[in-house]
């Protein structure tokens, strides 16, 4: 634990959970936005401005309970002279704590018609003005915003001289970047707008170009990777397959297939995406892919995120290999030690064709008689070189990487280069009609469209962000399925990853066959669970989620072509940027649009979300809007490995391509 961090056990574990360790990650850390508290002029104020004021107040504040809501109020008057009342809501406190012998500096929103400032934040006495620019980080709501400020504040003194930069001097001095240690001073406490756009281009370039090396590392290493000459694949041979499948393929699909297929046939191994939206088809191509392979005498693998979604691969690579001499295999961590053994002799002996699984399938143990092909599902690590991987192995495999949230083919292109494409666009089945909206947790329409849907024999899922009880007041699993169970008994299931298998079997029959026509449920469904029948999901917290995600949770209803509605239950209606983005789900079903709306939307210091985006997790770059610095660091990177035996650049050289062999998945 962080017992070195912080004395407050508490925060100590809060830090824990948020992922910070020690001191370097703390002062990586950074502000989700910043706070202007520059005071306000006070003249000819507009109703809902933002203002900033210094003062005194006139009167003790007032508390007032009405309906489970605290109410203080009070007035107020700046140094100015001009007098305003003042209301604050669930802050029973500021009764005990303000006093009329000190000033205040008050954050709030102005009420032009009732001449009133709906108070946000007070702080007692005047801003200084180099304090007037202030850091907001995303923090647990248990942990004040200033208490991780002063953490910050004793971090970097803690590392005084210790923070460095893997940037080259030479092209610190080329773009004049400031020392990597003022810029994380000027991100966590600037003095103005400029100190940040400063300390932020050090991180970005750094972590581009930190990128750039690694990718370029890879092809160097891929390039010299020769494919053992194999017989060509008969693309009439894989007809009879293609006719026993239970529908027709699009036209994408078909393209797709026969793009992946001449590349197989390639004396240089395959190194291709296959894109598209959800419900286009792509796994069905991927096996179009695998048999393909089958028919060149060589074995194949799926590599799925989640042992659900693996499980689901395997029923269905069961049914479509049904018709041929395939041997299809499921390797999980909870696979028994008897079963294990099995699937790795027939590995070894060549009986087994294709395997399917999470990450095991890449461990040491496992080893492969000819592995030509591996099909990597939700593929969200591209900085990680699975190629690698496999030479460690001693294996020359053709590799297929499968994202069910389209990215933008030019970003695409210009963020990993010689990466070859395969878009799906349009769908093999039914034309999907799913309706979204925004709505509160309070409004009647949720339960409106709950019995409606059940009147008429349909399933509805129901999704929260987490699975235990919270003292924030976000939504969870349990909190919604207590809820829920009480106004429809007998008809919801519980389904979250902490959950035994047989449980999650259990909930998941029971909602497919209509017994417990309700799921509630984590974003566990995301992938992997298919219910033609659902027509309603209901994501409480709605903001908690990447658009991506959203629009993957989303393609869960209306697969088969039923009127289906999408409730984004979101109840902070005043935030307008998180209202704005949520937005972009409502007007619109295209994955691409969302993917690239949601890139944009995304700000400098965000955890979350890209990882769900089907592109690199950055920490500091956003790939569209920084896409020139992206860009320059990319041709800096081709000029220091072309003069990699310059002195200052055989140590940054060295330290990327020990981070690749390092790399967890790679070690197995």
């Amino acid at each position: 634990m962080n017992e070195k961090l912080t004395k407050s056990p508490r925060l100590n574990h809060l830090l824990f959970e948020m992922g910070i360790r020690n001191a370097y990650d703390v002062v990586n850390y950074l502000p989700r936005r910043y706070e202007d508290l520059s005071y306000t002029i006070e003249r000819n104020l507009v109703d809902k401005q933002r203002v900033v004021l210094f003062g005194h107040p006139l009167s003790l504040p007032q508390l007032v309970k009405h309906r489970g809501v605290s109410i203080v109020r009070f007035d107020f008057q700046t140094q100015k002279g001009t007098y305003f009342k003042i209301i604050a809501f669930n802050r029973p406190y500021l009764s005990n704590i303000i006093t009329l012998e000190s000033d205040y500096t008050l954050i709030g929103i102005f009420d032009k018609k009732n001449n009133e400032i709906n108070l946000v934040n007070i702080i007692k006495g005047v801003v200084p003005l180099e304090q007037r620019f202030r850091p907001v980080y995303s923090l647990p709501s248990d942990y004040p915003n200033h208490l991780f400020a002063g953490l910050v504040s004793r971090s970097l003194k803690e590392l005084k001289g210790k923070i460095f930069s893997s940037v080259p001097f030479s092209y610190q001095r080329k773009y004049r970047l400031i020392d990597k240690e003022k810029a994380l001073l000027a991100i966590h406490f600037p003095k103005e707008k400029e100190e940040i756009a400063q300390g932020f281009r050090h991180l970005k370039y750094e972590e581009a170009l930190n990128f750039s090396l690694k990718n370029l590392c890879i092809r160097e290493t891929n390039k010299s990777l020769a494919k053992i000459k194999k017989e060509p694949i008969d693309l009439s041979l894989c007809e009879p397959f293609l006719s026993s499948l239970p529908y027709q393929l699009s036209e994408d699909q078909k393209k797709a297939s026969q793009e992946i297929i001449e590349d197989m046939n390639q004396s240089s191994l395959m190194y291709r995406l296959l894109q598209g939206d959800v419900g286009t088809g792509k796994t069905l191509v991927a096996f179009i892919a695998l048999y393909a392979n089958y028919l060149r005498g060589d074995q194949g693998v799926i590599m799925a995120p989640t042992d659900a979604l693996a499980r689901q691969h395997f029923a269905n690579a069961q049914k479509l290999f049904s018709s041929t001499k395939i041997k299809v295999g499921l390797l999980l961590g909870s696979t028994s030690a008897a079963e294990r053994k099995m699937i790795k002799d027939d590995l070894e002996d060549g009986t087994m064709d294709i395997l399917i699984g999470t990450h095991a399938l890449f461990s040491k143990s496992v080893v492969y008689s000819s592995l030509g092909l591996v099909v990597i599902d939700e593929q969200h690590r591209f900085g990680v070189n699975q190629r690698i991987t496999l030479a460690n192995k001693g294996e020359h495999a053709d590799l297929l990487m499968m994202s069910a949230t389209p990215i933008p083919r030019s970003l695409a292109l210009s963020i990993y280069g010689d990466l070859d494409i395969s878009t799906l666009i349009s769908f093999p089945k039914q034309i999907r009609q799913v309706e979204t909206k925004i709505v509160t947790s309070n409004e009647e329409t949720i339960y409106q469209m709950i019995d409606q849907v059940l009147a008429n024999s349909r399933r509805i899922y129901i999704v929260a962000p987490l699975i235990d009880f919270r003292e924030d007041g976000r939504y969870s699993v349990d909190k919604l399925f207590a809820h829920f169970l009480l106004k429809y008994p007998q008809k919801v299931a519980l389904l979250h990853g902490k959950m035994k298998y047989e449980e999650k079997e259990e909930a998941l029959n029971s909602f497919k066959n209509g017994s417990k026509p309700i799921l509630v449920s984590t974003p566990v469904i995301e992938v992997g669970i298919d219910v033609s029948e659902a027509s309603l999901m209901i994501i409480y917290d709605a903001s908690s989620f990447g658009l991506a995600s959203l629009h993957q949770l989303r393609g869960r209803i209306g697969r088969d072509g039923y009127p289906s509605t999408c409730l984004l239950v979101f109840d902070q209606t005043d935030d307008e940027e998180r209202v704005k983005r949520l937005s972009t789900l409502v007007r619109t079903n295209d994955g691409f649009e969302i993917a690239e709306e949601d890139l944009k939307l995304r700000g400098p210091g965000e955890l979350t979300g890209y990882k769900q985006s089907g592109l690199p997790s950055f920490y500091f770059l956003n790939v569209v809007s920084d896409f020139r610095i992206f860009t320059t660091a990319r041709d800096d990177a081709r000029d220091i490995l072309k003069n990699r035996e310059d002195r200052e650049f055989k140590w940054l050289i060295k330290r990327i391509e020990n981070e690749i062999i390092d790399d967890p998945l790679i070690k197995g």
